[in-house]
This record gives C-alpha cells, structure tokens and sequence, in this order.
C-alpha cells in the first residue's frame, strides 16, 4: 500500500488541540474516500429501492453498466440447499473500491501517486435475503480485518495470485477484481454468493440532495477536525440533522469524531446511514421528477461494476422486486465482531465464537433480528442420503485440525487426538490430514454423491449434526474438520445455535429511528 503525503481522514489523529494520540503502525493517508466506498449500498439503493420509475427501462443505461466475473478465486461455496417451499436465500457481496483512476474520483480525494496503483476494496458486506424474502441481514467487514485469500486468476490479463494464509481483508481487489472478493468472502464464510456489486467515488454526492437529505444524528456537537487538517470537515449540532451533498459525504467517511476514532465506528455511522436511507427511500416524495431521475440514473449506472449475471437494467428491476419485499423493521445491519490481532494491534481478527455464531446464522438463513425458528434443521440440511454406507472398517476418513480457524492458537496435535477417537470407534483407516483448514466449525465434508451416506454415516457415530455435513471441492475424500468448538474431550458436544445475532455485532435494526453516534472526546465544539 502506498502513503499519501496528503493530510486526510486517515493520518494520525490528534484532538483538536493538536495533541497526538499513538498509532501502532501508520496508515495510509486517503483524504475523504475510504468511506464512499460505503456508498456502493447506497447507489444500489437508489437503482434498486426506485425500480418502479419509467427512467429504468432505457436501454441506453445498459452501456453504462460495467461487469466482471463473479468468482476468479480456487474457492466457491456450494450453492444453498432450497428450503421445503424450493425457495433459496440471496446473497449480494456490495464492495467500494478505493480506486483513484480517474479524474472524477481525484476531485473527492486522494493524491495523484495513487492513480495507477491496485485498489482496495475498503467497503465490504454481505446482504443476505431469506429464502422465503421475509427478512434481510447485512454484515459488514472492517477493512482492517485480517482473513485468508485464495488464489486468484485476472480474468483479463490471465496472472495469477497465489493464495495468502493471512491478509488484511480489503487487498482481496487489487488480486484480479472483485471476483477475488468474492472468492474470499466464499472462503471466509462458507457462503455462496450470487451477485456483487461494486462502485467507485463518481455519482456518489448527488444521491442524498435526490432524497431530500439523509436524517443523522450526533448526540453531542461534533466536529471532525483537528489543528493540522486532518478529519473529514464534518460539523454538525447535537441531534438530528438531514445530511445531503458535501456534508453527506463528510459523514460516510468521518472516522476520528465517531465514538473510538476507529473504522468499526465508522461503520456504525454507515449503518446508520443506510437505514435511515432506506425509509426515506420508501416514503420519499422528491424522486419523481424524471430529468432529476434520469441524471440521478447516468451517474449511478456509470459508477457501477457489478457480476456478469446482473450486467441489465432490467435484472437491476427484476432483484430490486425481490428486496422490496422486505420492510425495514426485518432488515438487521451488523458488523462483523472482530479483535484486536495479537501480532498486530493496529489490524483485527474475527473474534472467537461471536464471529462464527454471525456467520453460522446467516449461513443457516436464521433471521438475525431473533424473530425466526429456534431449529430449522430439517429445511437446511440435505435429505439423508439413500445409498448405504461403507463399513467403519472400510471408509477411509482423513482428519484436519481447524482449530485455528476462528483466530485462536491451534490446539496442539488436535487431529492426531481425534484420529485415535476414530480408530476405537471402528475407523481404522483413519488419517491425519496437515492440510490447513478454514471451517471454524466441527465439520465433515465429501466431494461427491456417492460418498454423501459415508459422511452421514461418520457425522452419526460421532454426533455430528448433519447440518454440519456438506458437499465440497475442498477435499478429495470423507474429511472431518476439528473445529474450534471441539478442541479437547473425545466425545464432541454440538453447541446450541444462535437464534439471534451477537450484542458486540452491532446490531442496528431498519426501523431504529432515534439512532444516534457519540461523539469522541477532543471533536466537540
């Protein structure tokens, strides 16, 4: 990553009366962008939550319409299993590049040293769409966060990225394009997405005037700036205030000023954002002017890259049908739970247990707002399988030791431990597989049909619930991943499953009108 010599939101931060705070490490200058990439759900908001207006249906919006692979990585997650109504969950990966390469995204920030270089996909989340259209969950990703990358292939150029056992989270981009995002947030989570959409700088400002303003609030005054420059220049008065234009954006990348000064706060700030968005969007009265819509259509579908599968206006139409289903009361925005990285201070892991109890929900298509089934087992796991399964003496199992997987220290010789448990228990062919694993999460994998009754067989005689047993290309044979809630005993003990999302995940519901950010001490006026 390159260091801007530019003052901007991200240098060091001092309080306004020029005392310096100490960093770890220092990071990168990027005056006034990181946090427009936020704006890539809010672009699609304004394309997707509008859908009805006449303006959609010009072909010529087409054109502007950028599109790229979907997946370019060795990783992609099995497809989820449909429901007993044949319905199948949605997931769309919303990614903001940092990219300064052209003039538009230069005039709202950055220096010119950067235009040319890979970018960084510093805005990432997940939304995810119930099956039945009920509910919608989104988790975002701290940029900070330090995950896996698999290997990648430029799909234009044809270079190949190796793989990286630990990365920070937002150079996944900058290894051949979104579809590498995508590729890692497959990994990441164990979760199939089917559509990404990604957006630079251009277009972003105008969106919030289209609506009449965005209401946010403070809960003291609130001044993100300091002696020598730096912050986002956001100044507002305690309460509630309708942000549009210039200051909109201010508060999409404001980071030193929101609670801790940190990106996880600024996230918030986003959350907030977007849902108070989202019910202006719904009982907005100034989206109706059709030279406004037009213009306001131009720069969003300019500003947009999204997956091959959704490169049309009309496919833009046809999703946008399928989320407004959902009312803001059912759409729960989180934030990954994550700490601080024991090598590292200044970066962060997923946070044991609360980071896969996220995940395994939304994996799971459990509402995350605790409104949904307590056990949905039998809709989420595959039927059990109808071919017989081969004597304990003659499945050959391989064993790995993915107690690490969720962050902490490797149990030691963990899968040596189980391979053992598995031998008394009749499987004496048995083995230790070294290969690293990434599932956080007990679980036993095969790589087709006819070995499916094998790992139902196994997953039976240890206790493994079947909803932890699914297909993979990931493996060559019946293989059983120790995960991190089966690091000691021989006998594994299936955790109850979440039915409502962790408190440190931030939660902040759609229809939460008094939302309101604190304000850190030194950025009050």
């Amino acid at each position: 990553m390159t260091q801007s010599s530019l003052h901007g939101e991200d240098a060091p931060p001092r309080t306004r009366h020029g005392a310096r705070r100490h960093r770890t490490e220092r990071r990168p200058a990027r005056r006034g962008l990181r946090i427009l990439r936020w704006s890539a759900l809010t672009l699609a908001v304004l394309i997707l939550g509008t859908a009805g207006a006449g303006y959609l249906y010009y072909q010529h919006l087409n054109d502007n319409i950028k599109k790229k692979k979907l997946n370019i990585g060795d990783y992609a997650a099995p497809e989820a299993t449909p429901n007993a109504d044949g319905q199948t969950p949605l997931n769309i990966l919303m990614i903001g590049s940092d990219s300064r390469n052209t003039a538009e995204d230069l005039k709202l920030g950055g220096s010119k040293g950067d235009v040319g270089r890979a970018p960084l996909a510093d805005v990432q989340m997940l939304v995810h769409v119930s099956a039945d259209r009920s509910n919608m969950s989104v988790v975002s990703l701290p940029r900070d966060t330090m995950i896996p990358i698999p290997r990648c292939t430029d799909p234009d150029t044809g270079k190949k990225y190796e793989a990286l056992s630990l990365s920070m989270a937002n150079e996944s981009l900058g290894r051949g394009g979104p579809g590498c995002t995508v590729s890692t947030w497959e990994q990441l989570t164990k979760i199939h997405i089917d559509h990404f959409m990604m957006v630079d700088f251009s277009g972003v400002v105008d969106m919030a005037d289209a609506i009449g303003g965005v209401p946010v609030c403070v809960k003291q005054n609130v001044w993100s700036h300091t002696s020598d420059g730096h912050g986002s220049g956001l100044k507002l008065k305690a309460g509630t205030t309708p942000v549009k234009g210039k200051q909109a954006l201010q508060w999409l990348r404001t980071r030193y000023g929101f609670e801790d000064g940190g990106d996880i706060g600024r996230t918030h700030a986003q959350h907030m954002y977007m849902t108070s968005m989202v019910r202006q969007l719904r009982k907005d009265a100034k989206l109706t002017n059709p030279g406004e819509m037009r213009k306001l259509a131009e720069a969003a579908t300019n500003a947009l890259t999204v997956d091959e599968g959704l490169g049309t206006v009309k496919k833009l139409y046809d999703l946008s049908g399928q989320l407004k289903q959902v009312p803001p009361s059912r759409i729960t925005m989180t934030t990954l739970p994550t700490v601080q990285w024991s090598q590292n201070t200044a970066r962060l892991v997923p946070a044991p247990g609360d980071a896969d109890d996220l995940i395994s929900m939304v994996r799971d298509d459990t509402p995350l707002d605790g409104r949904g089934a307590k056990h949905k087992d039998d809709q989420k796991t595959e039927p059990t399988s109808k071919d017989p399964a081969a004597p304990a003496g003659e499945l050959a199992v391989q064993v790995r030791n993915g107690t690490g997987a969720d962050g902490q220290a490797p149990a030691f010789q963990r899968a040596s431990a189980v391979q053992q448990v598995l031998v008394q228990k009749g499987f004496t062919r048995a083995l230790v597989d070294t290969t690293p694993a990434t599932e956080p999460r007990t679980t036993i994998l095969y790589p087709s049909a006819d070995l499916k009754g094998d790992a139902q067989a196994l997953a039976k005689a240890l206790g493994v619930p079947l909803g932890q047993v699914r297909k993979s290309t990931d493996v060559s044979g019946v293989t059983l991943v120790v995960g991190a809630d089966w690091r000691t005993g021989t006998a594994y003990h299936a955790p109850e499953k979440p039915t409502q999302a962790p408190s440190t995940a931030s939660v902040l519901h759609g229809d939460k009108t008094d939302a309101c950010m604190s304000v850190q001490p030194g950025f009050t006026w």
